[in-house]
């Protein structure tokens, strides 16, 4: 960890940074003061070239002209690439469906689209010169929004997935209410802080090394060597951190690192891609968008009997990861709530923009919304509150017997203590009180009203691509002692690295600073997962895990052995190993193994058990486990402009027996804030011509300090243990928190129904700016003005 560790207490009690102690991110300190280093602080190779991107300026055309010749005679400029450039295949799409070209060939399908790369001495000159390409195109109609498009009709990207169980249009028939509507869900940029940048350096013969910002160093490296015509032992993939991810970087990071490979190996020089940040909201994916359709058939208590939902995905040109994010949309459309018949299928629509990809919650916070307002309008239509129809529909708690266990897809939920975390909630943010101080605050205050809202989040936790569920790991024990770890997770700020570094200190009872992390990268853990879906800490954790135990295990034969001693009485103490009557210092025992020539490098490996998935038939066990928690928030909504502020927000999240606490409260934290950004500033607005308009600070809006709750109240469950044997019963934190943004939105949507005295359901779509907003508190003025 530190650059000159400390000398270990032999005597000390416990060892310093072990799984479950409070630790600060290993790179915290560089961090905030401007010493980490990302990709664009490397020292640059002598000789060092540039990319600028000729991007598309229109949605959907043909080529009719491609006139470079300006482009290539510009200053600076060394090469010009085109497909024709591309050595291999012209492709880097992750579902392999040859849908994704590195540059556009023949047709252009969306404003942006990468169709040319400049390569030049200064990143200034490439950027001018790919100004000066001179193309025509032979327009073709553009689908841009898919509010008309049909779900069944209209193209598709990837083959739908459908999820039943029971006879949901039956129980909808029969039921004694029922509702059909309609909701629109927009998307999120993932504004990360360091956008996509590679750094490719050639070797000898058809070698190459990568330094990518990629949440997928695998990934990358197969694509990178797809595009090269190369095999995957030719190209390294290397990244030691990255300035946020949140997905963006799961596979968009693919194109740039194909690109600067190309141009690095046609050039035989290294070649330095790095997009501003116009050029990323533009030619990068987003957050899916969805339109939502839905009916709910429920009694008159609000029991939900039978729902039909149809999730709409704006997917964008290609494929991506659009089918696996439709699919986790409809695996959360439950919630934490039990349909005793339902019905629910994707869509995944073509547009001609940017293709979506994965942002944090991966589809999963889109299917939650859809349940919510499922929730909203059964409270509404009998007249209850929302927090009251929630919990009359909640999955049966944990061990219970009975059919209100079962998911739409058939999986029992087997760990359910939603009912518990939302219990505790109610009662510390004393909800009930401030609901009722809200009602009078509201009854005495003509223009600004104030709104209230309770809402739960369960999240499973595994990819549902299967094979995704493994990973490796490499521990080395050097002779003094001091150990080095690599993973195949990446460190996006999310605190992995420090996470795993805590595994590896507690196995080996040493002290976290003997514990070296290092970057990850294919030449050192080959075919690893992306660090995504929640799974990092999960997966990477227990193959380092694995990797120290047969270390430890080495030593302990080897101790038993040299010291003629049961193995039950080598034990591995702070800093020390008692071995029979005696103590030995961690960093002599392991000196005398290395001169047994005993060894003492161990590669590690996991896989998530008990999950198995049948796209095909909609069921299995997809997820090992959920993670859950609740958001208690509060709002002041300004009914005559729209504008709102959030005054409060209590959060309860299970992160189970967490490895580091504050880490993972900095999760949560972070999370909600990203969650509540999704839902009511950041908007995405695409004009007719297929034109990003929202790809900047100035015309795109996340959330500032300023506007986090003014009373902020986090807290882990300090009770919670995971279900399952996870790594030392932990549980996912990176997405699982993300939702909690949903009680603001709901929240809203309870100040702007206070205007028609809460007897019509606002239907208030995200994301809820304050014009949407405004929009909404006329709607329902207009609707309450009307005869009965």
């Amino acid at each position: 960890m530190n650059k000159h560790a400390t000398t270990p207490n032999l005597k000390a009690e416990k060892i310093v940074g072990g799984v479950a102690t409070d630790q600060r991110h290993d790179s915290a300190h560089k961090h905030v003061s401007g010493t980490a280093v990302y990709i664009d602080d490397m020292p640059e190779p002598a000789g060092t070239l540039h990319v600028g991107l000729g991007l598309a300026k229109v949605a959907h055309g043909t080529l009719k002209s491609v006139d470079l010749s300006a482009v290539r005679s510009a200053p600076g400029v060394v090469d010009v690439l085109t497909f024709a450039d591309v050595p291999g295949e012209n492709d880097v799409s992750p579902s392999n469906m040859r849908d994704d070209p590195v540059f556009a060939e023949g047709k252009v399908q969306f404003y942006g689209q990468p169709i040319f790369a400049v390569i030049a001495n200064t990143r200034e000159e490439a950027r001018r010169a790919a100004r000066l390409a001179r193309i025509e195109y032979d327009e073709l109609p553009a689908v841009i929004d898919i509010w008309d498009l049909d779900p069944v009709k209209d193209k598709q990207v990837t083959t739908p997935l459908i999820l039943k169980r029971g006879d949901a249009a039956a129980a909808i028939a029969a039921a004694p209410r029922r509702i059909k509507n309609r909701m629109w869900l927009g998307g999120q940029d993932h504004f990360y802080l360091e956008g996509q940048v590679s750094l490719a350096i050639p070797g000898e013969d058809d070698e190459v090394i990568v330094y990518c910002s990629t949440q997928g160093p695998s990934e990358t490296q197969h694509l990178v060597a797809h595009a090269l015509g190369v095999p995957s032992n030719a190209v390294t993939v290397e990244v030691r951190r990255m300035g946020g991810g949140f997905g963006g970087k799961e596979t968009q990071a693919n194109q740039s690192a194909a690109i600067a490979a190309i141009a690095a190996k046609k050039l035989k020089c290294a070649v330095k891609i790095r997009l501003d940040r116009d050029e990323d909201m533009t030619a990068t994916g987003k957050r899916h968008d969805f339109a939502i359709d839905y009916e709910v058939g429920f009694d008159d208590e609000g029991n939900i009997l039978g729902v039909d939902f149809t999730y709409a995905l704006r997917c964008g040109f290609s494929a991506d990861l659009s089918g696996p994010v439709g699919d986790r949309a409809l695996f959360h459309c439950d919630n934490a709530y039990f349909y005793p018949a339902v019905h629910a299928k994707s869509a995944p629509l073509y547009t001609n923009t940017v293709s979506n990809t994965a942002f944090r919650g991966f589809g999963g916070p889109q299917g939650m919304v859809g349940a919510e307002r499922v929730i909203d309008e059964v409270a509404f239509s009998v007249g209850k509150d929302p927090l009251e129809i929630r919990k009359l529909n909640f999955y049966d708690p944990m061990d219970a017997i009975g059919e209100r266990c079962f998911t739409p897809y058939h999986q029992k939920v087997e760990d359910n203590i939603i009912h518990r975390i939302v219990a505790e909630l109610e009662e510390s943010a004393n909800y009930a009180r401030r609901r009722r101080e809200i009602s009078a605050f509201n009854n005495n205050s003509r223009f600004i009203k104030r709104g209230l809202a309770l809402t739960p989040v369960k999240f499973g936790i595994s990819f549902t691509k299967t094979e995704a569920n493994q990973a490796g790991a490499l521990v080395h024990v050097y002779a003094d002692g001091s150990v080095h770890m690599n993973h195949g997770g990446t460190e996006m700020g999310q605190g992995l690295h420090l996470k795993v570094a805590q595994v590896v200190a507690e196995e080996f009872q040493i002290d976290l600073d003997r514990v070296k992390i290092t970057a990850t990268t294919t030449a050192k853990v080959p075919n690893t997962s992306p660090t995504a879906a929640s799974s990092g800490a999960d997966l990477n954790g227990m193959a380092a895990q694995n990797a120290a135990r047969q270390i430890r295990k080495r030593l302990t034969d080897f101790a038993a052995e040299k010291y003629q001693v049961p193995h039950d009485q080598v034990v591995f103490l702070p800093n020390r190993v008692r071995v029979g009557n005696q103590e030995v210092a961690f960093n002599d025992l392991v000196k005398q193994a290395y001169i047994n020539r005993i060894q003492l490098s161990a590669a590690g490996f996991y896989k998530t058990p008990k999950i198995h998935w049948d796209r095909s038939k909609g069921r299995g066990h997809a997820f090992y486990y959920y993670a859950y928690g609740a958001a208690c928030s509060e709002v002041s909504v300004d009914t005559l402009t729209g504008e709102y502020v959030v005054e409060r927000t209590d959060i309860l999240h299970d992160a189970g027996r967490s490895l580091n606490r504050a880490i993972d409260l900095g999760q949560v934290e972070g999370g909600f804030i990203q969650g509540m950004g999704w839902l009511t500033t950041e908007e995405l607005w695409w004009d007719n011509s297929g034109r990003l308009r929202t790809h900047a600070p100035s015309t795109y809006k996340i959330p500032l300090a300023s506007d986090r709750p003014k009373i902020f109240n986090v807290k882990l469950t300090d009770w919670s243990s995971a279900y399952e044997p996870t790594i030392h019963r932990s549980k996912a934190v990176g997405e699982p928190p993300l939702p909690h943004g949903m009680s603001v939105l709901h929240a809203l949507s309870d100040a702007v129904a206070s205007v028609a005295d809460h007897k019509i359901c606002p239907r208030l779509d995200a994301p809820a700016t304050p014009e949407r907003v405004l929009m909404a508190i006329e709607r329902l003025k207009r609707e309450a003005a009307k005869p009965a």
